[in-house]
């Protein structure tokens, strides 16, 4: 678990004074996740998705997302050479470890719902043929707040492809003045060095999978999608999917944290990122959902 300490130490060096989403970022990409950074431009969204990348050594893309983007163009696209009679797979950004789609939801429907494939089967299909991604196939998206002019609201299916979501929010006032000394991060992140290699990411990767589980702590999962699908409160229950979601996720926070058993305040910790934005259909404010987690945490008993 060196590896892993050293690695949030040279991400909590560039993102300042967010350690708590770094720790989120990390776990979701060792519970094979994709992570969704919601927030205002210049928190910081695009720096840190970059800094993951080439802290962990995986080959890194990032595809800028514009109302007259198409699917091809982060797929990728066949090319027909007359001389061989051959269409010749030409293969788009996609094509990579760690993906930034940034600012997903400047784009329209149809091409947000490119990824909904290579998010949840790691593949593409394109003229009748699939291909593999690359492994591990990690995506990072940034996305602003709806209210912003130009934007499209992610659809359900596609805000559910995303094990996390998590906001970054202002620098307290001693990480600011730190930034105002140091200037900007972002070349700090491009400079970075790796510390760990793709095929060590997928190790991590299957020792979370073997993270214990206790019967009483899958008990106290139940109750918590229970809780969401009886109170009126809610406008949906947690799916079934949800409940993996958050039981994977509580996984890596553990694995993260250098234990081989999931404890509850795991699940307490992950549940927040895992969650909200699959509370939140329905709710006439996003950020009621926020309030929604907190209820079930405060009123869903550990021991039953």
């Amino acid at each position: 678990m060196h590896e892993l300490s050293q690695i949030i130490a040279v991400l909590e060096g560039i993102i300042l004074g967010k350690p708590r989403q770094i720790r989120l970022a990390l776990a979701c990409l060792l519970a094979r996740g994709h992570l969704l950074i919601e927030d205002l431009p210049g928190m910081g969204k695009t720096t840190l998705a970059e800094a993951l990348a080439r802290v962990l050594g995986l080959d890194y893309q990032r595809i800028q997302f514009t109302s007259d983007l198409l699917p091809a163009d982060i797929i990728g696209v066949s090319i027909f050479h007359p001389a061989e009679q051959v269409f010749e797979f030409h293969p788009g950004p996609l094509f990579t470890q760690l993906v930034l789609a940034d600012e997903i939801n400047r784009t329209t429907p149809k091409t947000q719902s490119a990824l909904l494939e290579a998010m949840a089967e790691g593949q593409v299909s394109s003229d009748g043929v699939t291909r593999r991604l690359a492994t591990p196939f990690f995506v990072v998206a940034t996305q602003n707040p709806v209210s912003q002019a130009g934007t499209y609201p992610l659809p359900e299916s596609q805000l559910d492809r995303f094990l996390m979501r998590i906001e970054l929010g202002y620098l307290d006032a001693r990480a600011e003045r730190e930034l105002l000394r140091a200037g900007g991060r972002r070349q700090a992140a491009s400079d970075l060095v790796a510390v760990a290699t793709a095929a060590e990411v997928l190790r991590w990767q299957e020792q979370v999978d073997a993270v214990h589980v206790s019967e009483a702590l899958l008990d106290y999962l139940q109750r918590l999608l229970h809780y969401t699908r009886t109170q009126a409160d809610f406008p949906q229950g947690l799916s079934p999917r949800a409940g993996l979601a958050l039981l994977q996720a509580a996984r890596a926070w553990a694995y993260v944290d250098g234990r081989s058993y999931v404890q509850p305040e795991d699940l307490q910790a992950v549940l927040p990122a895992v969650a909200e934005h699959r509370l939140r259909a329905g709710l006439e404010h996003p950020g009621e959902a926020h309030s929604l987690s907190r209820r079930l945490l405060a009123s869903v008993d550990v021991l039953g």
